[in-house]
């Protein structure tokens, strides 16, 4: 079933990745200890090829879960596709030979299986014999360790074969002399292996439709006799001799391909990527007596700039001249990390002067990352590109699945790489985009953790500045549950106030400050586990230093508030708010007329939590306790609510508590204020809130109550009235019929 890369995932694929992840679940142990499910339908054989495709792709394929195909009834393999895997060579045996296989992919298994125990598996059942016919097992090493150097089965025992890549294994002569024996091989990858002499290839000569010989670096036959075996494979229609050592072709062998006469005239491509020194004349003589050419790769060899080779028509061509070069070069070498960095480097300048998006053009960069993670200059050149391709407005053109793709790539990018400075440079340029961290699908919690973790790398102003400003965004992306458990990280806590004790010491109000106090206010929200850590690393001295001496920055007299305002709503950490020089403080920026609403509030916030009857009790002067409980009162009062969005709220539950008809008027008024203040900047969102968690209830106890005063109650009735307005009573289940 086609899907669109970028729209939702399809029912089929979603399953499969639910059976993958559950696979032990719905499964039985063997004696031998190799799984079965439980009860098993039989499978389309589309089907059962794409469960273990998916199986290899999630890493969940081994010599346990592989026994499932042993049900050969209900799982019906005919395209197997076991690359990058942990099978040893007996569960290879046992669980897949028996099938009636066509295609098998056993690349890069990660165990000791070799192309010997691969061979004899296949060999050993007539099916496969006869009816395979295509076979990779590129990256398998020849024979084992202990074994002797002499295959357990011939190449030539498989009848059927027709498409053969055993690139970059240890291949030698004597092992192309076999597969040349295959009766029907039509299709031959021998990239980097070792082979010295290309004379074998004569023996299918006239069978042969595709040969690629990339990389053979241990070459041994001269250039006229390699030419002269190339011109005896008449059918030939796609050749591949590339070259991912970037030399001059000082033997003149890709001259003498392209200028022989009558060379290859069924070809329908041809690459000679790497070979430098070609000329663009040799290229378009051949180009223009070969109508049917339908690419050529022409990476790093000087040529390519002519009209005819632009790329543009029926002729593809991988090279550097231009960004659809370029892009043709990046699917054709995807695997190839040399050729990669070369593109890579020239897409860089290519991309620096964009327009308008180009989502195809990250999806190739994304996925050149994907193929080459270990890779420093991959990722490197290739984080650059990412910024250049998704800055400013161009990242809003993009699919947002892509985005999300591409996030996950760069944090993959930072985690590996932690230390250089350079690409953690390049994945925060692109991760400091309001778009990308408000609205792509990414993992925010694990991306802030592993950003908090790497700060603690990096001395560089710029570096910290950009992570810190992630930081602070991603943090309030997070859920109540995730902020907690951030929270619970202690060294998070002691990172960023390390950066606002830096910042603090040079007397400066930048971009860092601010997002790293930001941060630290979200991550303390609803947060008791944070506040403590924030108690223990002597916060509240550092921000009790931080409001005298920002007394005149509004911006982060706001911020400082608000973090203790958190704390004082947890009732056990009150006590360490309860500093009289502190409470002092906080009660002038209640009162000072010059100061805003926004300060005034918050510091109303941490006082009406400290005279709380609930909590601890009040520890410092009884007159200090009557003058906050009366100013409280009287300022509230004078409030006039401001135009924007001062706060929000995720809950009202903190509220709850201070609106107990045994509170004093100042400190339910404030608490009331603030619920107002919401409700009326945001009612269908607020409305609802205090319905569902029952705040609503508490609001009529307070109105009614014979104590409740006037003030409290005004308040409370305007509050109501918003409700009624804006929210509909909860309905009952009889409602709907």
């Amino acid at each position: 079933m086609f899907q669109d890369a970028e729209g939702p995932s399809s029912l089929t694929d979603i399953s499969m990745s639910w059976v993958c992840h559950n696979v032990e679940v719905l499964c039985v142990a063997q004696e031998d200890g190799s799984l079965h499910f439980h009860r098993c339908p039989v499978f389309p054989q589309e089907l059962a090829d794409q469960l273990l495709h998916r199986m290899a792709d999630e890493g969940v394929l081994n010599d346990r879960t592989v026994g499932i195909f042993q049900n050969l009834e209900h799982l019906r393999l005919r395209r197997a596709n076991v690359q990058s895997s942990q099978l040893s060579a007996e569960a290879f045996r046992r669980s897949l030979c028996p099938h009636k296989l066509q295609e098998l992919n056993a690349s890069h298994i990660h165990s000791d299986v070799t192309i010997s125990d691969v061979l004899h598996g296949l060999s050993s059942h007539k099916l496969c014999r006869q009816g395979l016919q295509t076979l990779l097992m590129d990256g398998l090493r020849l024979y084992g360790e202990a074994g002797t150097e002499s295959l357990q089965a011939s190449f030539s025992m498989l009848r059927g074969l027709k498409k053969l890549s055993l690139a970059w294994t240890d291949l030698d002569d004597r092992g192309l002399e076999d597969i040349c024996a295959v009766p029907m091989l039509e299709s031959l990858d021998i990239s980097g292996t070792n082979i010295t002499d290309l004379t074998p290839l004569l023996h299918c000569q006239s069978r042969l439709l595709s040969l690629t010989a990339h990389g053979l670096q241990k070459m041994e036959m001269p250039t006229s006799s390699f030419i002269s075996v190339l011109s005896k494979l008449r059918s030939l229609r796609h050749l591949d001799i590339s070259n991912d050592r970037l030399v001059e072709d000082r033997d003149g062998l890709v001259q003498q391909l392209l200028e022989r006469p009558g060379m290859l005239p069924q070809l329908v491509s041809l690459d000679v990527s790497g070979w430098r020194g070609v000329s663009n004349a040799a290229i378009r003589a051949f180009v223009e007596v070969r109508p049917g050419l339908r690419f050529m790769g022409l990476l790093c060899t000087g040529a390519g700039g002519s009209e005819l080779l632009c790329g543009d028509g029926h002729l593809k061509v991988a090279g550097e001249t231009s960004v659809t070069q370029l892009c043709e070069a990046l699917r054709r070498y995807s695997e190839r990390e040399r050729f990669i960095r070369e593109v890579l480097a020239h897409l860089y300048s290519h991309t620096s002067d964009m327009e308008e998006p180009q989502p195809h053009i990250l999806k190739l960069v994304l996925a050149a990352m994907q193929h080459h993670t270990d890779s420093l200059h991959v990722q490197l050149v290739a984080s650059a590109c990412v910024f250049n391709l998704t800055v400013q407005e161009l990242v809003l053109g993009m699919p947002l699945r892509l985005l999300g793709n591409v996030v996950q790539q760069l944090l993959t990018a930072m985690k590996n790489f932690p230390n250089q400075e350079q690409l953690q440079k390049n994945c925060l340029l692109t991760l400091c985009s309001d778009h990308i961290l408000q609205v792509a699908p990414f993992d925010r919690y694990e991306a802030a953790k592993l950003i908090m973790m790497m700060l603690g790398n990096h001395e560089d102003q710029t570096v910290q500045r950009m992570a810190v400003a992630v930081v602070s965004i991603l943090v309030s992306k997070l859920s109540t549950e995730e902020i907690a458990e951030l929270g619970a990280e202690a060294y998070i806590m002691k990172q960023l106030l390390s950066i606002v004790q830096q910042k603090a010491s040079l007397g400066v109000v930048d971009s860092t400050l601010k997002f790293a106090l930001s941060a630290l206010w979200n991550l303390t929200d609803e947060t008791p586990t944070a506040c403590r850590h924030f108690i223990q690393c002597q916060g509240i001295e550092l921000y009790m230093e931080l409001l005298e001496s920002y007394y005149s920055e509004s911006s982060i007299q706001q911020k400082l508030l608000g973090l203790l305002n958190n704390v004082a709503e947890v009732e056990e950490l009150r006590m360490e708010l309860m500093n009289e020089d502190l409470v002092e403080h906080i009660l002038s920026l209640l009162i000072d007329p010059v100061v805003e609403v926004d300060i005034s509030y918050f510091a109303g916030g941490i006082l009406a939590h400290l005279v709380s009857v609930r909590g601890p009790v009040w520890g410092l002067d009884a007159e200090l306790h009557s003058t906050v409980q009366e100013k409280l009162h009287s300022s509230v009062l004078s409030w006039s609510s401001p135009e924007h969005a001062m706060v929000s709220y995720r809950t009202f539950q903190p509220f709850y508590p201070l609106l107990h008809v045994s509170q004093c008027p100042g400190v339910q008024l404030w608490a009331l204020w603030a619920i107002q203040f919401v409700c009326r900047q945001n009612a269908p969102q607020y409305c609802d809130m205090l319905q569902s968690e029952g705040g609503t209830d508490i609001l009529r106890v307070l109105s009614s109550h014979a104590d409740t005063h006037s003030d409290v109650k005004s308040l409370t009735e305007n509050i109501l009235k918003i409700l009624e307005l804006n929210c509909h009573p909860t309905r009952s289940v009889e409602d709907f019929h």
